[in-house]
């Protein structure tokens, strides 16, 4: 067939159905030269070699534009190109910067920021590494040879800025063994050529060094919080010119991310995403504005709006203090304040949020493309000793009570208090009974063992623990034993995984391969069907890789490399925690 016959090449592409597989779409930066677009081909070229669809970008920095492209994409390719114009940096220019790119500054870092915020996958080359660092508040050298001349061994550079063919190596580069570079490449040292007089100089908080050249110039950058993030200093997209495809795995990985990307992001338009507890209101008296990207708070609605987030419940949360008839009273007002401020936090971002009161109501929100906020009370201290307080909660809208926090209350012994009662008090039997005639639902994260099981016998419907982890792989009194793992899923319960590091790894900083392990160790011992997330944001939750709500999508796809199938995704963010919330609400006496 001729390659110039474009008829009949047509009527090939039409011969039958080819049941097209959704290639994923990457964004290449375009260069911008003498009033035009440019991009090598190179680039795009590298792109459909490994099996992704090339979309160029023109350098534009309008901020609602660059958003909408960017729900558009599957991955993002920072091209080479000019030196990055310090100034945007806060840097005068040194005397050996060479020409910089009015055009291509402003708006490649909104994009890297923006990119970065809504956890896509992101390869920097040349200036695209600089570019990343820059953006994510790392440092670079204007001119490696006059700037950086403490980190060269032995006092000298190799040369790095070449005029050579770019598809012939020019040098080598040391690779870190356990990087996700040496995933790739499968080497601790790779050649390759050069072609810069820029380079890192701080890979700064979100990015770390994985490759380094002989004289100590870094060559290589990765995400630090498990996020499909590279930046490599050489061309790799020229590597290949004469037949060395030493490079594709590079081009390869990042199709494979962003056809995961892709998938992440399709399953989340597609299901309900609960997070079950969140202590955003605990950062009132600091004014916070959840209508914004607020940098206080973990959750607010950009942020949940990154993470292709549906649903949190907001909880009212009371320290448990003293029980003096004054006190309770209270507490009582206080968890009526908080409930009442976090409504008005909604009534102020209607257009974009709404409370939701039943399962069914975050769907109705989800059709209608808005956030839904439930709403929760952490500590039974809130309702003092009158049990008329249960039903006047449940009818404002309350969905869950935690029946205590870390102290004993009125109600029953805690994980941390003092065994007060030797597990649920008369009153607190009473308390439970009550919820469970009102439709609402009966918490026991914090919940002293004795407590949990004696909850569990008198309950009549199933049971939640909205932010409990597993204690066999952390001992931490706040986490479930398998025994209780084991008797909740007998009742129908259901366990909801928290991002809280100190319930997820004892004696250091927790991450997403953490969150996961306890996950499917709660998975192996109740069912799919018993297990879900409550991150705990603003009250001290959020972990390496899973930071906020923008994150929470790095939690599905981590879920998709655990092999879970789209269903359980949909039972774990929120079905199995929604499925008890209905039947309780369903068996109800007040409606």
């Amino acid at each position: 067939m001729s390659d110039f016959d474009w008829k009949q090449q047509y009527d090939h592409l039409h011969a039958s159905f080819p049941g097209y597989m959704k290639q994923p779409v990457i964004g290449l930066t375009g260069n911008f030269t003498e009033g035009n677009c440019t991009l090598a081909e190179a680039y795009y070229s590298a792109i459909i070699r490994a099996g992704g669809t090339p979309l160029i970008i023109p350098p534009f920095a309008q901020k609602d534009a660059l958003v909408n492209l960017l729900d558009s994409l599957d991955g993002i390719l920072f091209t080479g190109g000019a030196d990055l114009n310090p100034l945007f940096v806060g840097e005068e220019p040194v005397r050996e910067l060479h020409g910089v790119n009015v055009h291509r500054d402003l708006q490649e870092l909104l994009l890297a920021r923006l990119a970065f915020d809504r956890q896509l996958p992101i390869l920097g080359i040349c200036r695209g590494i600089q570019l990343l660092v820059a953006a994510l508040d790392g440092s670079i050298y204007q001119d490696i040879y006059s700037q950086a001349t403490s980190i060269a061994k032995g006092g000298k550079f190799i040369k790095h800025s070449q005029e050579m063919e770019r598809g012939v190596a020019s040098h080598s580069v040391n690779i870190e063994a356990d990087s996700l570079l040496h995933q790739i490449f499968r080497k601790e040292k790779l050649y390759v050529n050069s072609f810069h007089h820029q380079a890192v100089n701080n890979p700064g908080p979100c990015l770390k060094v994985v490759a380094t050249a002989p004289d100590g110039v870094i060559e290589a950058v990765e995400s630090t919080e498990y996020k499909p993030i590279l930046g490599v200093q050489w061309h790799p997209e020229s590597f290949g010119m004469f037949g060395d495809d030493a490079m594709e795995p590079l081009f390869q990985w990042l199709i494979r991310e962003a056809t995961l990307f892709q998938e992440t992001k399709n399953i989340h338009r597609d299901i309900i995403t609960l997070d079950s507890h969140c202590d955003t209101p605990m950062f009132f008296d600091q004014k916070i504005h959840f209508d914004q990207r607020d940098k206080r708070i973990l959750v607010d609605l950009h942020k949940m709006t990154e993470g292709r987030q549906d649903a949190t419940i907001m909880v009212a949360y009371l320290k448990q203090q003293e029980r003096t008839d004054e006190a309770l009273l209270a507490a009582t007002a206080k968890a009526d304040r908080i409930l009442n401020e976090i409504e008005s936090m909604v009534a102020q971002s209607c257009e974009y949020v709404d409370i939701a009161y039943t399962p069914a109501d975050i769907l109705r929100l989800k059709k209608q493309g808005k956030k839904a906020v439930m709403l929760g009370i952490e500590n039974g201290y809130a309702i003092g000793k009158d049990i008329s307080n249960v039903e006047r909660f449940r009818k404002r809208g309350v969905v869950y009570m935690t029946l205590c926090h870390n102290g004993d209350n009125d109600i029953c012994d805690s994980a941390k208090g003092q065994n007060e009662h030797s597990g649920i008090s008369d009153f607190g039997a009473q308390v439970v009974k009550e919820m469970n005639r009102v439709g609402m639902m009966v918490d026991l994260s914090h919940a002293a063992e004795k407590s949990f099981f004696d909850a569990l016998e008198i309950s009549k419907l199933p049971i939640v623990c909205s932010h409990s982890s597993s204690k066999a792989l952390c001992n931490h009194p706040r986490n479930l034993t398998d025994e209780q793992l084991k008797a909740l899923a007998a009742k129908d319960g259901v366990a909801q995984v928290t991002l809280y590091s100190g319930f997820l790894r004892e004696n250091q900083p927790a991450t997403i391969l953490d969150a996961i392990e306890h996950l499917n160790h709660m998975v192996n011992i109740m069912g799919v069907e018993h297990v879900g997330i409550g991150t705990d944001f603003d009250g001290d939750g959020g972990i390496i890789g899973c930071a906020c709500s923008s994150e929470l999508l790095q939690f599905t796809r981590r879920l998709l490399l655990e092999r879970y199938s789209k269903a359980d995704i949909e039972l774990i963010w929120g079905g199995n925690f929604l499925r008890v919330m209905n039947q309780i609400q369903q068996a109800s006496e007040i409606k």
